[in-house]
């Protein structure tokens, strides 16, 4: 099973919808470069997978709900299932990660492995996110790579290698958070299942003119309250976000739709004015919507008369 590039493919509640594996083997492995451009962002996005990440050589700041690491070359961190994450390198990094289901792990539902190990852990809230630095907890690490090299070789009997470290990992993870796990009438963490909605609601109604007290009641909560979830999650105001998210999905449609004009985008993106557009755009990306059409659009569509 070849490694992959990481590109993200996420619905309006930025669950990421693309498949990690198959349904024989749900677990992918992916190499990716990333630098300090707005374009190579990993925007906060969540999946029912396990996710594993390695930083080969480099900084990434990685973002978890009211949680921020600083990931450096040699550091790995786990992040578990469902759980809203974001990613920006600081200022170039190259990342190694595995995503795989905890089926792979557990097997069928009435297993052990399922009742007395991976269930306890995927829904213990203390763990969300758990980091580890280069040098520490050095079995961890090397489990990673075994797994990691074993799919990217993909000799035969990969599978088996994959699910014996991957397994190595979990069970560690099981110890760790045990005490966490086995705490009765454990409190939900209200933050992130509000973040959750406030932001789903965003990008589902992103080109419309949306308030704050729109946002605010789709969770329920005062604007107060909102402005403090969002800056205690994201570290952003929601307006803040939600204009990051038009620009965002602007830069995406100049490539994706290159005879619509610029006008005609900024309007799909909930901008009143194609100027007002042009100045965000220019902050987020350092350059025009015009120059960043011509600097990525593909070969083949230059020259092919669409409106920039």
């Amino acid at each position: 099973m070849a490694l992959q590039k990481c590109e993200l493919n996420l619905n309006r509640a930025s669950k990421e919808l693309r498949p990690h594996g198959s349904l024989q083997f749900p677990c992918a492995g992916y190499s990716s470069y990333y630098t300090d451009r707005q374009e190579d962002v990993i925007p906060w996005h969540w999946h029912e997978e396990i996710e594993i990440v390695y930083i080969e050589n480099g900084q990434m700041k990685m973002k978890i709900p009211s949680k921020s690491f600083l990931l450096e070359e040699g550091d790995c961190m786990v992040i578990n299932s469902n759980i809203l994450h974001y990613g920006a390198a600081a200022p170039e990094c190259t990342l190694h990660s595995l995503v795989f289901s905890p089926a792979l792990i557990t097997g069928n539902e009435d297993f052990v492995f399922v009742k007395k190990y991976m269930q306890p852990l995927l829904s213990c809230h203390s763990f969300s996110g758990y980091c580890i630095k280069a040098g520490d907890k050095e079995d961890l690490a090397r489990w990673f790579h075994l797994a990691f090299e074993a799919l990217a070789q993909d000799s035969f009997g990969f599978e088996f290698i994959v699910r014996e470290n991957l397994s190595r990992i979990c069970l560690f993870l099981c110890e760790e958070f045990k005490p966490q796990a086995d705490a009765k009438n454990a409190p939900l963490n209200q933050d992130n299942l509000r973040i959750g909605k406030m932001l789903a609601y965003i990008h589902k109604n992103f080109a419309d003119d949306i308030s704050l007290a729109e946002i605010s009641g789709i969770a329920d909560i005062s604007e107060r309250e909102c402005l403090r979830c969002f800056q205690k999650t994201i570290q952003l105001s929601p307006i803040q976000y939600l204009l990051k998210y038009r620009i965002m999905q602007g830069a995406e449609m100049l490539l994706k739709n290159p005879t619509e004009s610029i006008s005609e985008i900024a309007t799909l993106c909930g901008f009143d004015s194609p100027s007002n557009f042009a100045r965000l755009f220019k902050r987020f990306y350092n350059c025009t919507p015009r120059e960043y059409r011509n600097l990525n659009m593909e070969p083949s569509l230059s020259g092919s008369g669409q409106l920039i």
